[in-house]
């Protein structure tokens, strides 16, 4: 049974149906999760505050601001010192952002130029997410090539996003000039531990990898700097421009597609073969050094593996931009749709996916939109599917801010769950779903073998190489990071593949790239984007009235990491990691702590975010820059 919270069970022939016999199915106290880690209580917090605050060994350290990319992030703890651990999480969105509600009463082809400034490092994912939910609503299916061509740009858009991810945010956390600094004898075993992949990466110790992750000078933090260039040169090539490209259009692209433009690409793109050889291995070695050195290290932003993700990379012969065909074009994509569950993928289905998600605000500076006697405005999908009020089809956002409050109301970011549970976004469920479904289209370069992901990476300067993703005995900060190396050479094979698919349809002549279309101006529609971005799931849910935007509404992967903890006191899984997270740094003296392992636990999800960190200790106030956010490089 796919569900166990939801009231929602399948018939014989798979269709879901809402169980009989509840009361209030959709009820706070119609299912109750179970699993996972739970917040202590406020009282409880406050209580261990007030005994322990004369010697300071349990206290609040707040991590504040933390700045998202046109909005802001603040993180709030209590740590507990003597026993290593923290024992109060608390995720802080601080800015509300809106474009849920600048796009009501526009056109909804407007949705593609305006929720691109969502981000301002991959606004083309939400360009596309948004063609996608109006070619849905409007039955307007692109030609082969402009499917192609837009997987071509969203791959691209990764091997600029990876990169910048490893080596210039998260990268620096393993550095010599951090760990040397609060970890001094795990830096002198780094010096005398030789790397297992020199042959590929060229490091012969550990060390020797730390020193080149050193923030500005560090080699692979420049080399980093540069991949990030070279993708954002092939993508112009079929964009326009980078960030917030304007060829993304319902019905296609509006590129115009050649050889030339396809051969000067290929010329960028074959350079991300090595790299991805070299950047696998790397964190494999990173990894496993820090294991072996302290087992705890597992620990660090560790949470049970539930995740989830709506897959991406169309193909050609299968998507017909349907609701009612999603499962079908969902299970042919490059990267297999998935909910995982406690290690366990427990549907591959859009349209599971779909009716399994709700969007609460109960720790959120937001307004209810059910109860008072409102009617549900859909209680079904189109395809007759039963829907959650919480659904966000059925969505409104209304702001409603007030002071934070740890037990009511502390975040401008709300609760998304499935089934009930707090899932974790990212592009590593990616690898997994595709690795344990076993459905990608057939590949010389790729194989899912039920359990880990082949990759043959072609040669380039380095020889053809065999790289292998395995799914994780733990998940936590470490497997995010190596599971985000690997998805390099993962991106780069079904780039390379699309590339090569693209190539065979200009030799029969057909360049057509896009499908004419018009836009209804009466009636309603509905559709949904099911895409996603560097850091994992996105959707856009829209809704038609009368040519009209009458409903927008978007999840991206921050809202469901970043979320706050629930009504069932399931806490979001920025906080469930942090929660589980040690303290591992070399000093007794709580005034010298720097909350390095808080930090790498929340920047293994990728936060996409400029993060300026200040840590409040007895010393004063520490400023330290934390750069999650690649916005000014250009500059």
């Amino acid at each position: 049974m796919c569900f166990k919270n939801l009231p929602v069970e399948f018939d014989d022939q798979g269709k879901p149906f809402l169980r009989e016999g509840i009361r209030d199915p959709y009820g706070a106290g119609a299912a109750t999760p179970t699993g996972g880690s739970r917040q202590l209580t406020a009282e409880r917090v406050a209580e261990l505050v007030r005994r322990n605050g004369h010697d300071g060994t349990v206290r609040p350290m707040d991590f504040d601001p933390v700045t998202r990319v046109a909005g802001a992030l603040a993180f709030h703890t209590v740590a507990d010192f003597p026993n290593r651990k923290i024992v109060e999480a608390r995720s802080v969105a601080t800015l509300f952002r809106g474009y849920e509600v600048i796009m009501v009463g526009r056109d909804p082809r407007d949705a593609i130029y305006i929720t691109s400034r969502a981000c301002g490092v991959c606004g083309g994912v939400h360009s596309t997410c948004s063609a996608l939910a109006i070619e849905m609503a409007i039955k307007c299916v692109p030609p082969p090539l402009g499917v192609i061509i837009r997987n071509l740009a969203l791959a691209l858009e990764f091997l600029y996003d990876h990169p910048l991810h490893l080596h210039l945010l998260a990268g620096p956390d393993y550095s010599a000039a951090i760990v040397e600094a609060t970890n001094p004898s795990l830096f002198e075993r780094a010096k005398k531990t030789e790397a297992r992949y020199t042959e590929i990466h060229g490091y012969r110790t550990v060390a020797d990898l730390m020193i080149d992750l050193n923030p500005l000078t560090g080699k692979l933090y420049l080399e980093a700097l540069h991949m990030t260039r070279v993708a954002r040169e092939a993508y112009v090539l079929i964009c326009g421009k980078y960030p917030h490209p304007q060829t993304i259009v319902p019905g296609g692209m509006s590129s115009t597609i050649n050889l030339t433009v396809m051969n000067e690409m290929m010329v960028r793109l074959g350079q991300f073969f090595d790299y991805s050889k070299k950047i696998a291995l790397i964190w494999d070695d990173i990894t496993e050094f820090f294991y072996e050195a302290n087992p705890e290290y597992r620990k660090v932003g560790s949470r049970r593996a539930t995740m989830i993700d709506t897959g991406i990379f169309d193909h050609p012969d299968a998507y017909d931009a349907t609701y009612e065909n999603s499962d079908d074009w969902g299970n042919r994509r490059w990267a297999t749709p998935g909910a995982i569950v406690d290690g366990k993928l427990v549907t591959t289905d859009l349209r599971t996916i779909n009716i399994g998600i709700e969007e609460f605000v109960d720790h959120s500076y937001y307004a209810e939109w059910t109860g008072d006697g409102q009617k549900q405005h859909y209680p079904t999908d189109p395809s007759g599917n039963p829907l959650s009020p919480y659904h966000p089809w059925n969505k409104v956002t209304r702001p409603r801010p007030e002071g934070q409050n740890w037990k009511e109301k502390y975040t401008w970011d709300t609760t998304p769950r499935w089934d009930r549970n707090a899932m974790e976004a990212g592009c590593y469920a990616r690898l997994w779903n595709t690795a344990v479904a076993k459905k990608m289209p057939e590949s010389p370069y790729m194989e899912s073998t039920g359990h880990s992901l082949k990759m043959r990476v072609p040669a380039g300067a380095l020889p053809e190489t065999e790289l292998e993703w395995h799914v994780p005995a733990d998940w936590n900060a470490f497997e995010r990071n190596r599971g985000r190396a690997y998805c390099m050479a993962f991106t780069t094979l079904i780039a390379f593949e699309n590339w090569r698919a693209a190539m065979e349809i200009i030799k029969t002549g057909d360049t057509r790239t896009s499908t004419k279309f018009d836009m209804p101006t009466r009636g309603e529609q509905r559709g949904v984007g099911f895409w996603g971005a560097g850091r994992g799931y996105l959707t856009h849910h829209l809704t038609i009235d009368r040519g009209a935007v009458a409903n927008y509404q978007i999840v991206t992967p921050s809202t469901w990491n970043a979320s706050p903890t629930d009504r069932w006191d399931q806490p979001g899984p920025y906080e469930e990691a942090v929660l589980n997270t040690p303290l591992l740094e070399e000093t007794n003296d709580p005034t010298k702590f720097r909350g390095l392992d808080v930090l790498r636990a929340i920047r293994s999800f990728d936060p996409c975010m400029p993060c300026t960190t200040h840590i409040q200790s007895e010393a004063g106030l520490i400023t330290r820059e934390v750069n999650t956010c690649a916005c000014a490089l250009d500059e």
